[in-house]
């Protein structure tokens, strides 16, 4: 690799990065249906222990358990290989169980659907009978009772326990009360049982809950990425100065280890001897690399550059500064508040009207006509419409629905919860380099000596850096190209170390490189370069020069440019009253600089990791809901601190697992599109809230027998037919969430994006 490390500058890290198709794949592959009786047992006692959680700590709903119990524990990672790895697997695991169930208990249903007097009658169809034929609808009802309802009625035992009554009291208060009344009546002959309403309503529920273990699906532990940074070995020099390759388990404080050129750093330590640029990016955030000579610290888990190290190691294991981000992620995780969701609530005070409609109900027809057969009917046929069968799906299938609209609209979402938080978003976050900067340098300025255009050197510098891999090398090229310009060819091509390189083109012995390739030459640098260069330094812009057989003819700044969509996304925040603030490792003039060219609020620079957790959590203390976008594994713990994490795709593995949201098209407008979704689907959950409770507030009184006096009684039958009718709204009205417009057109009333700028 040629030289410019004068500069200061060195490749972002992109390239050490591991490839982000494979955590979105990962991610969302199905997983291995061969799931064994063992394997959904431990799955299923999973399940309900994530649903015992404290009432304490807040009114937490299942779904919202089934999101975050397991962070509380992560040592019991290893019991849980039968459903996949790590968090992913296990929520994979319940998505199963949940799917297998619904198919099972749909497929039983079917006898029962077919032997009710009810639906043959509504429908105009007969069934063969036989001996024994009666004994169908309760022999398969128990069936699906056992295996499909029951599991409803364990996870509805935490709520009662918490005295927080919800959707699984609501649903188990309803199947149980059809259950037993229906087989009472096989035994006492009544006017009408429930078995078919029994059935159909533990399928829809299971069917509820498979939607939703589907949409909220995780991926792996974002820990597990961050120890992938670590290499398995290191290069330890015994002390006869031989070199012996070791596991970096047993390196120990004092050791003397080899980091090679593109390496990783196996540990914490001191460079003894040496001299390299190291990629700390993915640690620090700072986006240049850093010079290490002797007496300079290293942190593990980076990469050395082109040069050979010798570290006497400091810290390993649980020591290291990567070890402390991963405790850093650790505790954010389990620090994400719950959010109640808004059905359970709703379930919540379904559960006590219902209870309440039916004892008024007992009363008045105990006085009315007296305690019979009626009135147990009239108690019954309450109890078991006010469950839910819209409510249980009006949540899920909108969550269904915005997980799929999200995806063709370049969003991931991992986290519904916090899908549904954005809409309140009142900051946003943004890491500055490879989000609202391209991450990559460029060309932003440039100037010449008289009699030489600027085509002509840009032309000249790129025919000299054709053979070159490196960033500077690859940006004066790009800006070639953009300008197409017709470029020389370039003959021995030379790589000077430390100061930058040279190649002979027609005939001329051309150089590019920094100050120290001037010094080299010993050449004056003519007034007005230098004044350009003084202006480029006040912004933080690194100059390279281009020397033509020993004249000095032209400079270029160079600067990581802004991204075109940031300027456009930064007005659009702010349209929507959301604070707009940027983190990053950088310097506090570059940060100023990026700042002031997009109209950001708030600036946080030259924070570390730590600090960036902190500063999140900074705005969060002033009662501000936060958002942070970031990219990469410095990233990691601000991005799982705050409300709603949001991941540009490209950025490293961790950074997308420490997510709630990933942003595949690497585009940080489609912000701007998570914060309408988000308003749009919450909009579809209160509006099939109010179909779903309003079937209950018109039909539950009919069921009591208000009109009754009137000859207005509503049957079972009925009643069974209203609740469809209102699933059967539910269910459009949450398909109609497909027509909002995020087309970015319309996002935002700004007019048409500036040009980008350098991020000085």
């Amino acid at each position: 690799m040629d030289d410019h490390q004068d500069t200061n500058e060195s490749p972002t890290g992109r390239e050490n990065q591991q490839d982000n198709g494979s955590y979105l794949q990962h991610g969302f592959d199905d997983h291995d249906e061969a799931v064994d009786k063992s394997d959904e047992q431990q799955v299923e006692q999973e399940l309900l222990e994530e649903k015992a959680q404290p009432a304490a700590e807040g009114e937490a709903s299942l779904h919202e358990q089934h999101e975050h119990a397991e962070q509380e524990d992560e040592g019991d990672n290893h019991g849980h290989e039968g459903h996949g790895e790590g968090h992913g697997g296990m929520h994979e695991g319940h998505e199963q169980m949940f799917r297998r169930r619904f198919f099972v208990s749909t497929l039983l249903s079917i006898p029962v659907l077919l032997y009710s007097e009810t639906l043959q009658e509504w429908l105009g169809f007969s069934v063969p009978v036989f001996p024994g034929s009666e004994w169908i609808n309760p022999v398969f009802a128990v069936i699906v009772f056992v295996y499909g309802g029951v599991p409803f009625l364990q996870m509805a035992v935490p709520e009662l326990k918490d005295r927080s009554p919800g959707m699984m009291t609501l649903i188990s208060m309803a199947i149980s009360v059809a259950f037993v009344y229906s087989l009472a009546t096989v035994i006492f002959p009544a006017q009408s049982a429930f078995f078919w309403e029994l059935v159909t309503l533990i399928d829809i529920m299971l069917l509820g809950h498979w939607i939703e273990m589907r949409s909220v699906r995780r991926a792996s532990s974002a820990v597990d990425e961050l120890a992938k940074l670590m290499p398995d070995t290191a290069e330890r020099i015994t002390d006869d100065g031989e070199t012996e390759e070791v596991p970096v388990s047993e390196l120990s404080e004092g050791d003397l280890m080899l980091v090679r050129p593109g390496a990783s750093v196996p540990a914490d330590g001191i460079v003894e001897e040496g001299d390299s640029d190291v990629e700390e990016s993915m640690i620090t955030g700072e986006s240049k690399p850093v010079s290490k000579e002797p007496g300079d610290e290293v942190i593990g888990g980076t990469i050395n550059g082109d040069g050979s190290l010798r570290v006497r190691v400091g810290a390993t294991g649980e020591e290291t500064t990567l070890a402390g981000i991963m405790r850093l992620v650790e505790e954010a995780q389990q620090s994400t508040s719950q959010t109640q969701v808004l059905a359970d609530r709703a379930a919540g005070w379904l559960f006590y009207v219902a209870l309440a409609a039916a004892v008024v109900t007992a009363i008045a027809w105990t006085i009315a006509v007296s305690f019979d057969a009626t009135v147990i009917e009239r108690v019954v046929t309450v109890l078991v419409i006010a469950c839910p069968h819209a409510l249980g799906l009006a949540i899920p299938l909108v969550v269904a629905i915005n997980t799929s609209l999200a995806a063709r609209n370049g969003m991931l979402v991992r986290d519904r919860i916090a899908m549904e938080e954005a809409r309140n978003l009142d900051a946003i976050i943004f890491d500055k380099t490879g989000t609202l900067t391209e991450g990559e340098h460029g060309v932003v300025d440039m100037a010449t000596v008289d009699g030489v255009g600027e085509d002509d050197a840009l032309a000249l510098a790129a025919a000299v850096e054709s053979d070159s891999e490196h960033m500077i090398a690859r940006a004066i090229r790009e800006a070639a190209t953009e300008r197409e310009l017709t470029v020389p060819d370039a003959t021995d091509f030379e790589a000077i170390k430390g100061r930058g390189v040279r190649a002979n083109v027609d005939g001329n012995k051309v150089y590019v490189g920094g100050p120290n390739l001037l010094t080299q030459l010993d050449r004056e640098i003519p007034d007005h370069l230098q004044r350009f260069a003084d202006k480029a330094g006040q912004n933080a812009q690194t100059v390279v020069y281009l020397v033509r057989e020993g004249e000095l003819i032209a400079a270029f700044a160079m600067a990581d440019v802004i991204r075109q969509e940031s300027y456009a996304v930064v007005d659009a925040l702010h349209n929507l009253g959301i604070e707009v603030a940027m983190l990053t490792g950088d310097s506090q003039d570059v940060a100023n600089a990026v700042a002031d060219e997009l109209g950001i609020d708030t600036v946080f620079a030259e924070v570390l990791p730590g600090d960036k957790d902190k500063k999140v959590q900074e705005l969060q203390d002033q009662g501000n809901l936060v958002g942070m976008v970031g990219d990469g594994v410095n990233d990691a713990p601000a991005l799982t601190r705050a409300d709603v994490g949001i991941a540009i795709g490209s950025g490293t593995d961790v950074a997308v697992q420490s997510a709630d949201v990933i942003l595949v098209q690497n585009n940080p407008m489609d912000v701007v599109r998570l914060v309408k979704l988000s308003k749009a689907s919450y909009r579809k959950m209160q509006e099939n809230i109010v179909w779903a409770a309003g079937y209950n507030v018109f039909a539950l009184p009919l069921a009591a027998g208000v009109l009754a006096p009137i000859g207005i009684l509503l049957s079972p039958a009925v009643g069974a037919l209203l609740m469809s009718l209102s699933t059967i709204i539910v269910a459009i009205n949450a398909q109609l969430l497909r027509r909002v417009d995020l087309s970015l057109s319309t996002l935002s009333e700004t007019s048409s994006p500036r040009e980008p700028q350098a991020a000085d």
